[in-house]
């Protein structure tokens, strides 16, 4: 092992212990505080980031991976992940100076920003830092300035129209400019060294990674013909962490491998890299949250949301009751009510996805509910005094009380490192977790590459709380037959 993760650094689990128990005995320890001072925390569990590691090896075997800091920046992933061997992805200096301060040699940094303040070009070429993207004039004038040494990745647009997060009206050259560019920095002494992409986040259209890879081989085809010493291709990130995504990772990996054997073949020369964030990290948190206030809202309330809208959403919203029949009055006549629940954590924190990727986060009890407990008209709210700050609508849950655990899954990405000060909210205490086979496989580095190419099957948990089960996973060789 390179030393970047102990056993101290994780809660070792054993088999059958799952995240869910981890997390019971976490928020009946923070019900149980005096001081009461615990609203939120997640649960991590790193044996999953192993496992998503044996798994992108098998689905994209050319690719070297790196991972996107600004994904979850948390201590834990980063040093799994330098362990794991995978380079990093920084967008600024703090991201930098983040993941050297574990060990990180410079050597395994991109600093994978196109627009970058010229104080942070100084850092990156103070501590070492030499592979940098750009895809505009400026940028090149910047760093044939201040970072001369530096080998430039040039960024190109893609058709990300049907992303769920486009970037390239923000990001990447279109092919037409590409060439002056290129001789642009030919003419500043800037080595360009190759090209990278980015399809954006949740792009469900195949054709735009074919379509992207084969316009990077133009590009490098113009590269070359300029004399620079282009060897680097990108393929950026965007790749799904949830298996219940609408393209699954596995089939992404498919039409890249046959783009890549096109248009890149094997024993070319160029050193094919993806960044990844959301494929590692996404499913390996859970986050617990309390309620910290609730009440109860009459559907007919004058004035109750103080609009027009807010009167025709109270209508609807009794009608729905009325026909799905869930509503269970305390007594004959009563009026349909709602109930509102406020948590510690909102959407300017922890739920952002709320606001970005337009999701509808859906909490687990965190107590059994009978199935004769009524359901009630619920909601969730932030701690943020504005109208906004809704977490969940539309929810229909037993009756909870101040202090009741919720539990979210799948809260990896874009989270950790990302909680709002808004509201007094603080940064939400991370415990991690892994399994001794996970850890054990961890210390081996028993990757794809030294199976039986025969041994494909059922990849069963390496760690607590893995519940899916992929067939182009390949687990550590020496794991007993009763976890494989």
């Amino acid at each position: 092992m390179a030393g970047y993760l102990s056993e101290t650094d994780f809660v070792m689990v054993e088999e059958g212990f799952s995240t869910r128990d981890l997390l019971e005995e976490l928020t009946l320890g923070a019900s149980q505080a005096t001081a009461g001072d615990v609203a939120a925390f997640f649960v991590a569990d790193l044996g999953a980031v192993v496992r998503k590691h044996f798994c992108f090896l098998k689905c994209l075997p050319r690719v070297r991976p790196f991972y996107t800091v600004k994904c979850n920046s948390s201590p834990g992933v980063l040093k799994v992940l330098a362990e794991l061997g995978l380079g990093f992805s920084c967008a600024n200096k703090a991201e930098m100076e983040l993941v050297q301060r574990i060990g990180v040699p410079a050597s395994k940094i991109i600093y994978a920003n196109p627009c970058k303040q010229t104080a942070q070009i100084k850092y990156a070429a103070k501590h070492g830092v030499r592979l940098l993207s750009f895809d505009n004039e400026a940028e090149l004038a910047k760093v044939a300035k201040s970072h001369p040494s530096a080998k430039m990745v040039l960024c190109i647009a893609t058709d990300d129209s049907h992303s769920l997060s486009p970037l390239s009206f923000k990001f990447g050259a279109t092919l037409k400019s590409c060439r002056h560019l290129l001789e642009n920095a030919k003419r500043s002494h800037v080595e360009v060294v190759g090209v990278s992409f980015h399809v954006g986040s949740g792009c469900p259209d195949l054709h735009a990674y074919t379509q992207s890879i084969a316009d990077a081989r133009l590009v490098f085809e113009m590269g070359a013909e300029l004399g620079h010493g282009m060897h680097i291709l990108d393929l950026g990130g965007g790749f799904p962490g949830l298996e219940g995504a609408k393209v699954r990772f596995e089939e992404i990996a498919s039409v890249i491998n046959s783009a890549l054997d096109l248009y890149f073949p094997e024993g070319c020369g160029v050193d094919i890299l993806a960044r990844l964030g959301r494929y590692y990290v996404t499913s390996a948190f859970t986050l617990a949250v309390s309620i910290i206030a609730k009440k109860e809202v009459l559907l007919d309330q004058p004035g109750r949301e103080g609009s027009q809208a807010g009167e025709l959403r109270s209508v609807c919203l009794a009608l729905r009751i009325h026909l799905e029949g869930w509503w269970a009055p305390e007594e004959n006549g009563s009026t349909p009510k709602t109930i509102v629940y406020h948590l510690s954590e909102g959407v300017y924190g922890i739920f952002n996805s709320v606001l970005f990727d337009n999701t509808c986060p859906t909490p687990i009890l965190q107590k059994k509910s009978s199935a004769e407990q009524p359901l009630y008209s619920s909601s969730l709210w932030g701690p943020v005094a504005d109208g906004c700050d809704c977490v969940a609508e539309g929810l229909w849950l037993p009756q909870l009380h101040v202090g009741d655990w919720l539990v979210f899954e799948n809260m990896g990405a874009y989270t950790v490192g990302m909680a709002s000060l808004l509201g007094g909210t603080q940064t939400c205490r991370v415990t991690y977790a892994m399994s001794r086979v996970a850890w054990e496989a961890l210390r081996g580095q028993l990757l794809p590459a030294e199976q039986d190419e025969d041994t494909e099957g059922m990849c069963k948990p390496l760690s607590c709380g893995w519940e899916i089960t992929d067939t182009l996973c390949v687990g550590p060789v020496f794991t007993p037959a009763s976890i494989m």
